[in-house]
């Protein structure tokens, strides 16, 4: 016996793991610097680790508490009602909850090129199908309604990712609202903001009292730092709200997720400190690496660095571990996140003495 056909599926490819890597070169975690998965330097709130100690001993019951009380809380920071708030494991669960809302099989989305593989992923599980629409370098990767529509063919769910991975780049409000009242009825509009407190651009979420074909994804694993514990939500208009009953799996978001993450939403200092020192980081790369970068209104930088994948493994033969974006389709590009003040400038020394090694070997060869 065999799974069904999975052929057209595609394997998600995260960054590299310290332990992963330490084993490798043979040498103990701690002595990586881990700038590749845009994980917040900072770590978790002491408030969200204090709600998980506090919250471990009742695991034993399920978080149907927790689950409404994060739900309440997060219709409060957003002025929603709770029906529209859909709490799920990761931002990822709330893409496969849209997907089982919304998709028919056959019925395709459309999705950015650059950009999170899965958005697509998830179509297909729930046997749809993905087309694509370009963020193009050549552009400066600039996110425009026009872009997005020029590829449009009245697919059944369009994503915006916004501020954008592994660009950086963000759809200004304006964009967002011409693609909203651009689509067909029969389309909804997801705006992916996993790393919305990173950037300027106000949330789309402020929308949804006048749109009724948008919903919005975020994450607690970024700016709150959450990311082992995989807790993220959507929001989405009030008149389909109670659909997510029928579409959530039971119990998803664990108990310590959901304590953790009301700890994080009070910690509002914490969230803060940790938005100034990517802004630090994002200014630091722009000015310090020898190599171009764009605008980012996340918590990493894309740098052009030549070889991509040399860049990538010689800098973590160094100590440092960043991103080669081959799998984005931008093999030229490294992602490299926002650390600490010390490692960013740990980062930068080592990439433009890499990139210097790199280009130099290049051109004997």
């Amino acid at each position: 016996m065999m799974p069904r056909d999975l052929s057209a599926h595609e394997a998600y490819v995260p960054g590299r793991g310290s332990e992963e890597v330490a084993r490798e070169l043979g040498v103990e975690p701690d002595e990586l610097t881990k700038l590749s998965s845009n994980e917040n330097p900072h770590g978790p709130s002491p408030a969200a680790v204090a709600a998980v100690e506090d919250a471990a001993p009742d695991v034993n019951v399920y978080p149907k508490t927790s689950h409404t009380d994060l739900t309440e809380r997060l219709a409060s920071k957003w002025d929603v009602s709770s029906e529209q708030v859909w709490v799920s494991p990761g931002a990822d669960g709330a893409l496969d909850y849209l997907s089982r809302a919304f998709l028919d099989p056959d019925d395709r989305v459309l999705v950015p090129t650059p950009g999170f593989a899965y958005y697509s992923m998830s179509a297909r599980y729930h046997h749809g199908d993905a087309a694509e629409y370009g963020v193009s370098k050549a552009d400066d990767f600039a996110q425009t309604a026009a872009g997005v529509l020029d590829a449009y063919d009245g697919e059944r769910i369009v994503y915006v990712t916004t501020p954008h991975n592994p660009t950086g780049s963000v759809m200004p409000r304006e964009e967002i609202v011409e693609l909203l009242e651009s689509v067909e009825d029969r389309t909804l509009v997801v705006v992916d903001e996993a790393y919305g407190e990173y950037a300027e651009e106000p949330t789309a979420i402020e929308l949804l009292a006048e749109y009724d074909n948008l919903a919005v994804t975020r994450t607690f694993s970024k700016a709150y730092g959450l990311a082992g514990l995989r807790i993220g939500y959507a929001v989405v208009p009030a008149a389909w709200g109670d659909a997510y009953a029928r579409v959530n799996t039971p119990f998803a978001a664990n108990e310590l997720a959901c304590r953790a993450a009301l700890a994080a939403l009070d910690d509002e200092e914490h969230v803060e400190e940790s938005v100034e020192t990517a802004a630090w980081a994002r200014e630091y790369y722009r000015d310090e690496l020898d190599a171009r970068t764009w605008p980012s209104g996340g918590n990493f930088v894309l740098a052009e660095v030549g070889d991509g994948s040399a860049v990538a493994e010689a800098a973590q033969r160094r100590g440092v571990i960043v991103r080669d974006t081959s799998s984005f389709g931008l093999p030229e590009c490294v992602r490299v996140s926002c650390g600490t003040r010390e490692e960013t400038k740990r980062a930068v020394e080592v990439l433009n003495d890499v990139v210097a090694d790199v280009a130099a070997e290049g051109t004997r060869a």
